[in-house]
């Protein structure tokens, strides 16, 4: 309040007007000290807004922020939780599990304000995520303008985080809004997620929700939460700012899915990671796991498309060679055994163009996730979900016989077209190119150059299109039965 001072001539002349200006100034502040302190209205993150998605049969986190002890009730499908905002302003609640519903809804928090979310509906929630491959747009996809010109679906939701933002510091918030799935709203999300959600959808008959948070040309380090880096033993001691999952994750947790895409991997590639992939990608999934409180959330990714790294970026690393994206084909595969509930989509055969990092066949990509988590996350047994995978081998003679998982109705050639991409060495470690024979379940594999055979690569090239498949479509998985 300032401070008034009258002029020994003013107190003199004009008694009636100081003891006036007194009173109102008393009065004034009177005022002040009685009137109650503002109220912060209720809040709530960005991931929580009318037309959005709430995942069914799982209790669903809700959180916000308020006044210290304010009280807030959250009102949704029959049910009422409440909460108290801490010291911090923050509060947190969780809605019992509930059942599927595409009848649209209201959601209704009350504090000292209340907040109304329409259009609320209750199905399946994904999180899709990674760099450009998941980035890219249906607008630049193959067949964009039949795909987006059908993709009027009032039961799947759209919430994409539209900048690419890094920050040394954990946000709370971050652009974007949920939006029912229209040609228009659909065009500039993430193709590789609209075309899983697409088909879940058909597959569940329940609503999707769909999470977009993707920033092309991003390695999987500043992704990763510290708190998944102290879970990995070799990672502990990494200093990375996770400055992407600041930014652009974070304001997402604790958000109830029921699973993480992801697809990314070219950046690690082209700086020359291989082996210690598997384990940042374990740190990845051990973090995110954590900070959405879901201990199995299941993680489905995609193994990077053949593409000549070692040419097309021979000037920013010289080290990479044909070998390089083998090596990282193989840091992704060991995934499957080392983080649990994962799977991986192979796309050797849909790359279109090697010399072309961006295959523009999403349609595939998205199909092959989708079957991932159907048969593994939604229990659809009869689903055949991944291509061969190499089992095990055997001399006999002059020839390596080879066993694999996942071989489905049978092996077979893509093209029907003698099997491609196969090699063979003797105790010289010298591989030449081989004859490989569909025998049944197994695969025979010789040369006439290789008398006593002791390993046998497949797809071992960063150029290989293979044809090598199971008779349900899905290409096998590149490898080596050799550890030189």
């Amino acid at each position: 309040m300032p401070h008034t001072t009258l002029s020994p001539s003013a107190r003199s002349t004009t008694p009636r007007a100081a003891r006036a200006c007194v009173s109102l100034l008393t009065a004034l502040l009177l005022t002040a000290l009685a009137a109650p302190a503002a109220h912060a209205d209720v809040a709530l993150p960005v991931i929580f807004n009318s037309h959005m998605v709430i995942q069914r049969d799982k209790p669903v986190n809700v959180w916000g922020r308020a006044d210290k002890g304010e009280q807030v009730t959250v009102t949704f499908d029959g049910q009422t939780a409440s909460a108290t905002a801490g010291d911090d302003g923050k509060w947190a609640l969780q809605l019992k599990p509930m059942k599927a519903n595409a009848t649209p809804q209201s959601l209704t928090i009350k504090g000292n304000n209340t907040l109304e979310l329409t259009d609320v509906l209750i199905g399946e929630v994904w999180l899709c995520s990674g760099q450009s491959n998941m980035e890219f747009r249906m607008t630049q996809t193959m067949h964009a303008k039949e795909q987006i010109s059908a993709a009027d679906h009032p039961d799947i939701r759209l919430f994409d985080v539209p900048k690419h933002i890094s920050s040394k510091t954990p946000q709370e918030t971050a652009p974007g809004a949920w939006a029912v799935c229209t040609p228009d709203t659909v065009k500039n999300f993430t193709a590789v997620g609209y075309h899983f959600g697409r088909e879940l959808k058909d597959a569940l008959r329940v609503p999707i929700g769909l999470v977009g948070s993707n920033w092309g040309g991003t390695q999987i380090e500043p992704w990763t939460p510290a708190v998944g880096l102290e879970q990995v033993d070799s990672l502990k001691d990494n200093a990375t700012n996770g400055g992407i999952y600041n930014g652009m994750i974070h304001p997402l947790a604790p958000m109830t899915f029921r699973g993480i895409l992801w697809y990314q991997g070219e950046s690690n590639c082209l700086k020359g990671d291989t082996g210690i992939y598997t384990d940042r990608t374990l740190a990845l999934v051990k973090g995110w796991r954590t900070v959405f409180q879901q201990d199995d959330l299941p993680f489905y990714f995609v193994q990077i498309a053949p593409f000549t790294y070692s040419v097309a970026f021979k000037k920013r690393n010289d080290k990479l060679t044909p070998e390089s994206l083998p090596l990282f084909w193989e840091a992704q595969a060991a995934c499957l055994t080392k983080v649990p509930n994962c799977g991986m989509v192979v796309i050797t055969d849909i790359t279109g163009n090697v010399n072309n990092i961006h295959p523009t066949d999403k349609i595939d990509v998205g199909h092959r996730l989708a079957l991932w988590a159907l048969a593994k996350t939604y229990g659809k047994s009869d689903l055949v979900y991944s291509g061969p995978m190499y089992k095990s081998m055997k001399v006999e003679g002059d020839k390596i016989v080879l066993t694999f998982d996942h071989t489905g109705s049978g092996l077979k050639s893509l093209d029907d077209q003698p099997l491609t991409y196969f090699t063979i060495a003797g105790a010289d470690k010298q591989f030449v190119e081989a004859t490989a024979m569909i025998k049944g379940d197994t695969i025979e594999v010789s040369s006439d150059k290789v008398k006593t055979p002791t390993a046998v690569r497949f797809a071992w090239t960063e150029t290989a299109v293979p044809n090598l498949a199971n008779k349900d479509g899905l290409p096998a998985v590149p490898f080596r039965t050799d550890n030189w």
